[in-house]
């Protein structure tokens, strides 16, 4: 039987995680980065300040996904929560996404967000997109040819987004 645990990230998991990054952006079909993006760069975007890592650990042993979790915008808007998601392409397609998914909507709620939004899903990642909707996320936007596909040329990005609570609950401002 294979675990999955989902801890914080820490600087020794960045090599992993840098293995991960450079695999997927590689592919030019997800994830905006530049196939040349450097790794202080990447190590930035995981580690930089107000940002908060996690990783999925396979058996103990092999990191095979990773998250990170902050405000989708700072000051008034710092009540969203933003994530991005990156899955081993050797462990796509058994759950390591839903988990981080579910793990993260959890966090997010714990402490404090009232919502998360997803800023720039690419429409022809399917199983992002149904994984998402999924775990309750809906559609809000459509951002027109905003991601340049590297086989499928210019194709749409999604805005979607989801209340973590009920607003009726949610504190005054």
């Amino acid at each position: 039987m294979k675990e999955i645990a989902i801890r914080p990230a820490t600087e020794a998991d960045f090599g992993a995680m840098w293995d991960i990054f450079q695999e997927l952006i590689a592919s030019g079909d997800t994830y905006y980065f530049a196939a040349d993006t450097s790794r202080e760069d990447c190590h930035a975007y995981w580690f930089g300040p107000g940002l908060q890592s996690y990783v999925a650990i396979l058996n103990g042993e092999r990191l095979v996904g990773m998250y990170r979790l902050m405000p989708n915008q700072r000051d008034r808007g710092a009540h969203v929560a933003n994530a991005s998601f990156m899955v081993s392409p050797a462990a796509q397609g058994v759950g390591v996404g839903k988990l981080l998914g579910a793990d993260c909507l959890d966090r997010a709620r714990a402490e404090g967000y009232l919502a998360m939004q997803f800023n720039y899903v690419v429409s022809s990642n399917m199983p992002a997109v149904l994984l998402w909707k999924k775990l309750g996320f809906s559609i809000v936007g459509t951002l027109p040819r905003a991601y340049r596909h590297q086989y499928l040329g210019y194709v749409d990005v999604y805005v979607m987004y989801q209340l973590l609570e009920d607003p009726s609950h949610w504190p005054d401002a």
